[in-house]
């Protein structure tokens, strides 16, 4: 890949970014933490800011925080609820905009007890993943509309330690939540560059980012479902004590979704070691995004399980791996 430099992008935060006016974007999960500031912070530079948020309530509140935040934001609240197909193709049927310019796959879940969607998948492949894949896929007539559509897909540093294994993506086999989770967020890394490859193979002006966010004091980690005594007595203090706060989480998500100069293919994550801690900047070498096999084999396996596929109108195609 080619190596790109954008300006000042060793101390980007998001006073830096450039105007959005004019775009359209969806932010997943926008309800709390790094989606509502990624959502925030697009609305107040200008963007029409759709919050596609599961939960009603949360999502109201969300958006009556955003207007309170960012008195001049257009912003408005879409329910979405990425554990279900149906109710992600109800979100793609009903967009009602003429196109789409940026989706932010944001939403996950973070190691629950063994839970499933309402179509049989384990809730964070399902979700993380699976959900990911399909809305973007069905989103696609609209995204294509735009002059230059972007999609950026939320990782984790988890990804850069976490086993892949096909054959138990789904918890055929055995269920670890931290397994499970891990494997889940490489699946992101993985379906973010076979759509650049998709995109590069047929021309079309698509770019697809990967963001990852570093360790961000969003209260998840300490909230999981299956945490005994001793992880909540000490993960919330930990957690404080080391991670950043949620708005410098949210940078690598701003700075992959407005940089301008970022190529499709780019893996923006915290300078710093193990993708933790600095500024927002591409990262080069990463295996995960080198690897075409298994990202191809995840792609027709998606593709299987959500029956949705990438086509272009009257043209039937491959993953363009």
């Amino acid at each position: 890949m080619k190596h790109f430099r954008t300006a000042g992008s060793a101390a980007w935060t998001e006073a830096r970014m450039p105007d959005q006016s004019g775009r359209i974007a969806v932010v997943t999960g926008a309800n709390s933490g790094i989606g509502y500031v990624t959502a925030r912070e697009l609305a107040r530079r200008g963007a029409y800011t759709v919050l596609a948020c599961r939960d009603r309530a949360r999502g109201e509140a969300a958006l009556d925080r955003l207007r309170a935040e960012a008195p001049a934001a257009r912003a408005e609240l879409r329910l979405l609820d990425l554990a279900s197909l149906a109710g992600i193709r109800a979100f793609a049927a009903a967009w009602d905009h003429d196109r789409l310019d940026l989706l932010i796959n944001n939403a996950g879940l973070v190691m629950p007890p063994l839970t499933r969607t309402a179509d049989g998948f384990e809730a964070q492949f399902g979700v993380n993943h699976l959900g990911a894949y399909a809305l973007t896929g069905l989103l696609l007539p609209r995204l294509l509309r735009a002059d230059a559509p972007r999609v950026v897909t939320v990782s984790s540093e988890g990804q850069l330690l976490a086993p892949f294994d096909l054959a138990n993506l789904n918890a055929e086999r055995r269920y670890v939540p931290r397994v499970a989770y891990g494997q889940s967020k490489r699946a992101n890394v993985y379906f973010s560059a076979q759509l650049h490859r998709w995109a590069t193979a047929h021309g079309l002006p698509l770019r697809s980012m990967i963001a990852v966010p570093g360790m961000t004091d969003t209260g998840v980690i300490s909230k999981v479902g299956h945490s005994g005594r001793l992880w909540r007595a000490l993960v919330p203090r930990a957690v404080h004590a080391l991670a950043k706060p949620v708005v410098n989480g949210a940078r690598p998500s701003l700075y992959a979704a407005t940089a301008p100069d970022l190529p499709g293919g780019s893996y923006i994550a915290p300078r710093g070691p193990l993708q933790i801690y600095g500024a927002p900047a591409p990262r080069h070498g990463r295996r995960t995004v080198r690897d075409r096999g298994t990202a191809a084999a995840l792609w027709e396996l998606s593709e299987r399980l959500t029956e949705v596929r990438y086509e272009l109108p009257g043209r039937t195609a491959p993953a363009g791996g």
